[in-house]
């Protein structure tokens, strides 16, 4: 069976983001920012093995296309989380480099199955 880097990478980054979200709660005492966090950053691998098993070509790409809105997002609440002094600039920069990694690699899947599903029309 061949390697899976988008499955690795997102369930890799979701196992972080819960233990971001733990930290924040437990020392930072921070919960509203690391829940919407929590949600969105784990959402990322979700809807990318939902997308696994899509009907159609369609339906592959819009569960991509949620999956790239949801590891958008998660870029924003660590930015926020950041920017208000809950994380610090190195972890900062080391989980969202991940996440920035993530949403290339999903936007790459995207463009390449919407180039597929526009050459069989």
């Amino acid at each position: 069976m061949r390697e899976n880097v988008i499955k690795d990478k997102s369930f890799g980054f979701a196992i972080r983001i819960v233990d971001l979200f733990k930290y924040l709660v437990a020392d930072k005492k921070e919960f509203v920012m690391s829940k919407q966090l929590l949600r969105s950053g784990t959402a990322v691998g979700a809807l990318y093995r939902e997308a696994e098993f899509a009907e159609t070509k369609k339906d592959f790409v819009h569960k991509m296309a949620m999956a790239q809105k949801e590891c958008n997002e998660t870029i924003y609440w660590l930015e926020l989380l950041n920017a208000t002094d809950f994380l610090g600039n190195e972890e900062f920069e080391n989980i969202n480099k991940d996440a920035v990694e993530i949403i290339k690699l999903i936007t790459s899947i995207i463009k390449t199955a919407k180039a597929s599903l526009n050459t069989k029309h």
